[in-house]
C-alpha cells in the first residue's frame, strides 16, 4: 500500500502583537507589493523612460487598492453571490477570508486607467510596466494558500499527492504548488525575458493575460472546485469560465500590439 505524504501543519498565524494577529497569507501580499516596489523602481531609474520614483510608487498604490478592494468584491460576487445576497454585510467580513484573482484584476485594471487618465499616459504603456510585476505576487499568494492549507487539489494517486487534514483522508494533488509554479515562477520567467525584448506596446500585458489564463485553466484541472459552486457544463470550474475570457483577451491584444505596430512601420 502506498504511503502519501501528510500536509505539514503550519500555524496560518505568523507572530501576534498584543491582540493582533499577523497572518502569512497577508505577510505574502506584502512580500509581493515589496518586490513590485522594488522593480518598479529600478525601472525608472533607467535612462530609457519617462517614469520616475514617485510615480511608480503612486501606480502601486493605486494597483495595491485595485487588488484588495477588487479581489474581496470580486470573491463575493463570483463565488459567494447567493450569500451576499441574503446577507449583504458578509462582503465587509474580510477575517472570514475570500480574494479572487480575477477580481483584483478587474480592480487593477480600473487603477491603471485612472492612473493613465490622470498622468495623460497611453492605458498600455502603464499596463505594460504592472503586468511583469504580477507573477511574483501571485506565487507569494499561492505560497499564503498553500500555508493555510487551503484550494487543494482533486483526489489522486500520483506520488507526491498530499493528505490535508481538513479535507478528508484521501491523497490529493497539491494544487497550490503547482499554481506557484506557473502563475508564479514560469509566467515571471516569461514575462522578465520577453519584455526585455522591447516588444511593441501592449504585447506584454497581451502576453500575461493570455499565459495566465492558459496556466490557470490547466492548473483547475487539478484543483478541487469551490464546494458551494462545484463543476459547471462539461466539467468545467468558476476558475475557468473567468480565465477563458483572459485567453481570448490577451492573444486579441497580442494581434493587436504586433498589427499596429507593422502598420507604424509601413507608414515610416
Amino acid at each position: 500500500m502506498r504511503t502519501y505524504w501528510h500536509y505539514p501543519h503550519i500555524d496560518p498565524v505568523a507572530f501576534s502583537i498584543g491582540p493582533i494577529e499577523v497572518h502569512w497569507y497577508g505577510l505574502m501580499y506584502l512580500v509581493g507589493f515589496i518586490f513590485a516596489l522594488f522593480c518598479a523602481n529600478r525601472y525608472a531609474d533607467r535612462d530609457d523612460n519617462d517614469w520616475n520614483r514617485n510615480q511608480v510608487s503612486d501606480l502601486l498604490f493605486y494597483c495595491f487598492l485595485g487588488v484588495i478592494l477588487g479581489g474581496r468584491i470580486g470573491y463575493v460576487l463570483f463565488y459567494q453571490f447567493p450569500l451576499f445576497i441574503s446577507h449583504p454585510v458578509y462582503i465587509f467580513k474580510i477575517w472570514d477570508g475570500g480574494m479572487s484573482f480575477h477580481g483584483g484584476l478587474i480592480g487593477v485594471i480600473l487603477a491603471m486607467f485612472y492612473f493613465a487618465r490622470k498622468t495623460h499616459r497611453h492605458f498600455f504603456v502603464v499596463a505594460d510596466v504592472v503586468a511583469p510585476l504580477v507573477p511574483f505576487g501571485l506565487g507569494a499568494g499561492r505560497i499564503g494558500n498553500f500555508i493555510n492549507g487551503e484550494l487543494w487539489g482533486r483526489v489522486t494517486d500520483v506520488p507526491w499527492a498530499l493528505i490535508y487534514p481538513d479535507a478528508g483522508p484521501l491523497p490529493r494533488h497539491p494544487s497550490e504548488i503547482y499554481e506557484f509554479l506557473l502563475e508564479g515562477v514560469l509566467l515571471l520567467i516569461i514575462l522578465q525575458v520577453y519584455s526585455r525584448r522591447k516588444p511593441p506596446l501592449g504585447a506584454v500585458s497581451g502576453m500575461f493575460m493570455f499565459l495566465y489564463g492558459c496556466f490557470r485553466c490547466f492548473a483547475e484541472c487539478f484543483r478541487q472546485p469551490d464546494p458551494q459552486l462545484g463543476f459547471f457544463s462539461f466539467g468545467t470550474t468558476m476558475g475557468q469560465i473567468l480565465s477563458i475570457p483572459m485567453i481570448i483577451i490577451g492573444a486579441w491584444i497580442l494581434i493587436w500590439s504586433y498589427r499596429r505596430a507593422k502598420r507604424r512601420l509601413i507608414e515610416k
